[in-house]
């Protein structure tokens, strides 16, 4: 039996989010049965990294494999990428030893939102379109503020499985890129729409709809708002999983190719296969 490491690019459009689910269309449901048709086996562990929910895309999801098959990694991608739908791609698969756990050796996680300040005929499903006129300087003091070691429940729904709701929010970057604004999260972990409810804040403080000092309400104690300004799930992309000995310092970039976006870039490096952790 060996295990190996997977690195996952999909659009999640299509998609129940990334968990097996009961009658529901996932991603690792549909990558679990590539890889029975490349290989034959149907007994194996296929665990990812995080669960992305309903909508949301990966740049860079990482999973482990346990299979026992003795074809060369690089045949094996090929093989399971033969079998994947058009918006599924294995960028990476390698054997590593059998101590590695995509979820457990996990040191923190990035996630990329896309805002859209203009309705685009291309992108809609990797964008969320602000009509209104957005503040990023007020963006950023608010984003200042949810940088650090605080307890996010005003940003996730109550789970009696979720245990505790403080997060180390590591980074929290706005850059204006043409048409765009990108946010980026870099965290420990997260929980349940956290990222998506942050930018959900962050785009009513730059609609001038909230203060920058609501942040410092919701962080010190419950609150009802951030769920009814969650983003939507089409801008979100989980960027990178990182790992001991990961590069960390990457460009913020678009996700998606923005020359529809009239922004004047080119892709994303962020879209290229990662280096190797």
């Amino acid at each position: 039996m060996s295990r190996f490491k997977l690195t996952i690019e999909y659009a999640g459009t299509r998609y129940s989010g990334w968990q097996i689910q009961k009658n529901a269309r996932t991603v690792q449901g549909v990558i679990a049965h590539a890889i029975a048709q490349a290989t034959g086996v149907h007994d194996f562990e296929l665990y990812g990294a995080g669960r992305t929910d309903a909508g949301v895309h990966a740049l860079a999801q990482v999973a482990h494999l346990d299979l026992a098959v003795d074809t060369a990694p690089d045949t094996l991608r090929r093989r399971i990428n033969d079998r994947l739908p058009a918006d599924i791609n294995l960028l990476g698969l390698e054997k590593v030893p059998r101590r590695f756990h995509a979820r457990h050796d996990a040191v923190s996680r990035s996630y990329i939102y896309q805002l859209a300040r203009r309705r685009t005929a291309f992108a809609k499903p990797y964008v969320w379109w602000v009509k209104d006129d957005l503040n990023v300087r007020a963006m950023r003091e608010a984003a200042r503020r949810l940088v650090g070691r605080h307890d996010f429940r005003s940003f996730t729904d109550e789970d009696p499985d979720l245990g505790s709701t403080v997060v180390e929010v590591e980074r929290l970057d706005l850059k204006e890129a043409g048409d765009l604004v990108l946010v980026r999260v870099v965290g420990s972990h997260f929980v349940w729409k956290m990222v998506r409810r942050i930018v959900g804040v962050l785009a009513a403080i730059g609609r001038g709809s909230l203060e920058v000092g609501a942040v410092d309400r919701f962080l010190s104690a419950p609150s009802e708002t951030p769920a009814r300004l969650t983003a939507p799930a089409s801008g979100l992309f989980l960027e990178r999983v990182f790992y001991e000995g990961s590069r960390r310092e990457l460009p913020l970039l678009a996700p998606v190719p923005v020359w529809s976006m009239g922004s004047g870039l080119a892709p994303s490096a962020s879209s290229r296969p990662p280096e190797p952790a």
